[in-house]
């Protein structure tokens, strides 16, 4: 499987991003898979920001599949599991697409938005990756 980060300060647009692209990648054929990763508190079915997407939830909608699976877990202390170790428990797919991450050694995308008043993050670490 390949595996591609999606990076960018909060709000810069990679939900979005994720959800008009997994459509386009179904539908050439690829199966695709998805993990997130947040420090902060989130809700995988919470509606949108973004205009022409409000009011559906972002994830769900972006997979119409019949079958699916999201696993929500608390760590309640423990520490979190590698990236590696998430990347084990998926089903076999042609992709899997990283929303977060960023200090990862995968390749990746960086999502900016003048907007949101952040620099951008590839100016703030060096690469680690390709």
């Amino acid at each position: 499987m390949r595996v591609i980060g999606l990076a960018g300060w909060s709000g810069s647009g990679k939900t979005t991003l994720l959800a008009r692209l997994i459509p386009l990648l179904t539908g050439e054929g690829l199966r695709v898979s998805t993990i997130k990763h947040a420090h902060h508190n989130f809700d995988v079915d919470k509606p949108a920001r973004t205009p022409g997407l409000t009011g559906r939830p972002r994830f769900r909608s972006a997979r119409r599949l019949r079958h699916k699976m999201a696993l929500m877990h608390e760590l309640r202390g423990d520490a979190e599991p590698s990236l590696t170790e998430l990347l084990g428990k998926l089903s076999e797919c042609d992709l899997v697409i990283v929303e977060g991450f960023k200090r990862e050694p995968i390749p990746k995308i960086e999502i900016w938005r003048a907007e949101v008043g952040k620099p951008l993050l590839h100016r703030m670490t060096p690469p680690s990756c390709c």
